[in-house]
């Protein structure tokens, strides 16, 4: 049921912003913006210093990757449409969280996504097509993480978060023993939905008391698959950081200028040892939480409509139109090159074999182990009792000529 279906009286204070800001388009008290849905760049007394020298060529490098990955999520969309992938995990909508915040890290962080940061994965200049592997059904993971310090995809819920709480405090161990190698962070990506397992409270619970270099990063995007935020939490999810004794903040998640700053901002606070961060994206998903959902079962089409009008794209293009930074050249460039980007990955993803039979046995562990071992034996050894399948059909052959 939508939020303005309901009597005021059933909300609090921070739900009935939440409303205000769907019906009206302004964000609430607290919300960080630096670029209103209209396109028009405002200031910020703390963040908006770190925004200042992201130019017109920033910005359009900027839309330009919110753009590519949309239209990657389009293409991903339509191949799982067509048997060509099991499942896809869209995120249209939440470009300007993902695109602001990836922009936002240094070589040396360490990302440990969900399942669905394809964005923040273009923004470490991982190979696109890399990424629909797990999808395709022939890898458990895709890509070394450690070319890009991006970890493999998380398909349990939260799992990843106190692994990225875990390599920050080693990250702080190792920047003591060495203070010649630059200071780094992690972050920890995760949903609404994923902010009510336990998980993520105990790993809040050990990044604050070990001062560890980590920002938890939610994408708030009303959804836990079918419930909403409001059925979640009683109050901003940013707020919740004031229990555990380090910042939380609340950003518009689709203005890619504020999302960028106000992680900027997380990640040089974590960097210098003063402890992790709480940063709360407030977006909106405007597709399926995966191709597997119908979100017309539990979403009317009046909230939906509402936040197109505040969509990340959308938004920073009126933007660069109207001061200039680009024209219809610069869009219509970046159209050809979305689809010269979806026929790669078409091709890519046709061209992906499943592995070898060795191949899925060798990938369990890193080294040998004795029960792999015996599992392959008896695999062959299963195998191999089955009659020989080609000589049988090329004997019924001349039994069926004679």
């Amino acid at each position: 049921m939508a939020l303005e279906q309901l009597p005021a009286s059933e909300f609090d204070s921070a739900e009935l912003d939440d409303s205000l800001m769907r019906a009206a388009g302004s964000p609430p008290d607290g919300m960080v913006q630096l670029l209103t849905p209209d396109g028009e760049r405002t200031g910020h007394e703390l963040y908006g210093r770190y925004a200042e020298d992201v130019d017109g060529d920033a910005l359009r490098s900027f839309y330009r990757d919110m753009f590519l990955i949309r239209r990657f999520d389009t293409e991903a969309t339509a191949l799982q449409r067509q048997g060509e992938l099991v499942m896809w995990v869209p995120l249209t909508g939440q470009e300007g969280a993902q695109i602001g915040s990836g922009r936002a890290l240094a070589p040396q962080d360490y990302v440990f996504p969900t399942y669905r940061e394809h964005g923040v994965a273009l923004t470490r200049g991982l190979e696109l097509s890399h990424l629909l592997r797990r999808f395709r059904g022939i890898s458990h993971g895709g890509w070394d993480p450690r070319e890009a310090n991006f970890h493999l995809y998380t398909l349990v819920l939260a799992a990843q978060v106190p692994h990225a709480v875990g390599y920050a405090m080693g990250m702080a161990r190792d920047q003591r023993l060495d203070p010649s190698q630059p200071a780094g962070a992690t972050v920890a990506y995760f949903g609404d939905g994923a902010s009510s397992e336990g998980d993520v409270h105990e790993s809040m619970v050990f990044a604050a008391s070990y001062d560890a270099p980590v920002v938890f990063f939610c994408q708030n995007n009303h959804w836990a698959i079918s419930v909403p935020t409001e059925v979640q939490s009683r109050i901003p999810l940013a707020n919740r950081a004031q229990g555990y004794g380090f910042p939380g903040i609340r950003v518009d998640g689709n203005d890619v200028l504020a999302v960028h700053a106000v992680t900027r901002w997380a990640l040089e606070h974590a960097r210098a040892g003063k402890g992790p961060v709480l940063i709360e994206a407030f977006t909106y998903r405007m597709s399926a939480h995966t191709t597997a959902d119908d979100p017309t079962k539990y979403r009317v089409s009046a909230d939906e409509e509402a936040w197109i009008g505040r969509d990340p794209l959308s938004r920073l293009e009126k933007h660069l139109r109207a001061t200039g930074a680009a024209d219809d050249a610069f869009f219509a460039s970046l159209a050809a090159e979305g689809d010269e980007l979806a026929a790669k990955l078409r091709a890519d993803v046709q061209a992906m074999e499943p592995p070898t039979f060795e191949e899925s046995f060798a990938g369990v562990y890193a080294g040998p182990h004795a029960l792999i071992s015996e599992e392959r034996a008896f695999h062959r050894s299963y195998e191999a009792g089955f009659a020989d399948t080609e000589h049988i059909t090329e004997d019924n052959a001349k039994e069926a000529g004679a």
